[in-house]
């Protein structure tokens, strides 16, 4: 049996690979026609124009329905694991809720381009990377309060590094973001695909997408911590079964 054939440790690696390529494909598309700059342009940029954003719009609605998927498979596998610890079920519920928003904020990015509506796209962005970020702080909160019973302590710190990384992106984009975007810089800026050097704020502008795929790069690590928990998915729902059914037969399933 393949690793991805575990439990349902193929979710949030069809996850990651299907939303890499996504960037991946729309970038070829846009540099080959042209559109963007190949030096790290922002990820939106890469779907802005057609027939890229088609490409890039459909992948990463699919991306959002699987990174759905993966958030919920999740909160049912932290459930089962700890039922009645209040502070865990509270947090659980909390990531939930977060890892939606992220996910809806991911499809309207997918089909708002900045170009054409700014404000949803940036509403878009926000949601995605801001309640993004916020679950992945809330999902390594959980990773502390679930060792060692659950998992080892390398789970919790693998995570925790990949929120700082997460954290340190986001500040560097927000702060690069704010400051190019000031008017000091000109205006309309975000309907501008192409750089160069000598552009005012070029540098300011280099950093900020820098931190975009920096981020974006700490989301695709963050969810293949998931592949060792949910390769055990597959053998806790039969250990599980059995126990209900031999223990406690007019009990309900908890999956």
């Amino acid at each position: 049996m393949w690793w991805f054939q575990q439990g349902l440790s193929f979710l949030p690696s069809a996850l990651v690979i299907w939303t890499s390529a996504a960037f991946i494909f729309s970038y070829i598309t846009a540099v080959t026609l042209h559109h963007i700059d190949p030096a790290l342009p922002y990820i939106s940029d890469t779907g802005t124009l057609a027939p890229e954003k088609c490409l890039f719009g459909a992948m990463l609605n699919i991306a959002a329905v699987l990174c759905i998927a993966t958030i919920y498979v999740r909160y049912k596998q932290v459930h089962a694991l700890s039922p009645e610890e209040n502070v865990i079920i509270k947090l659980n519920k909390a990531g939930l809720v977060l890892g939606i928003l992220s996910c809806l904020g991911l499809s309207v990015v997918a089909n708002f381009q900045k170009t054409a509506l700014f404000a949803a796209h940036v509403s878009g962005a926000v949601l995605t990377f801001g309640m993004g970020s916020l679950y992945m702080f809330v999902q390594t909160i959980l990773s502390y309060q679930m060792q060692p019973k659950i998992h080892g302590k390398q789970v919790f710190w693998i995570r925790l590094l990949l929120v700082i990384w997460c954290g340190v992106s986001a500040f560097s984009m927000l702060t690069c973001s704010s400051i190019l975007h000031s008017g000091n810089f000109g205006t309309d800026l975000e309907q501008k695909l192409h750089w160069n050097p000598e552009d005012k704020g070029y540098v300011l502008h280099m950093i900020t997408t820098a931190a975009e795929w920096s981020m974006s790069f700490s989301f695709f690590g963050f969810f293949l911590t998931y592949i060792r928990d949910f390769q055990m998915i597959g053998l806790f729902l039969l250990g599980s079964l059995y126990v209900q059914k031999r223990w406690f037969p007019g009990q309900k399933k908890r999956w």
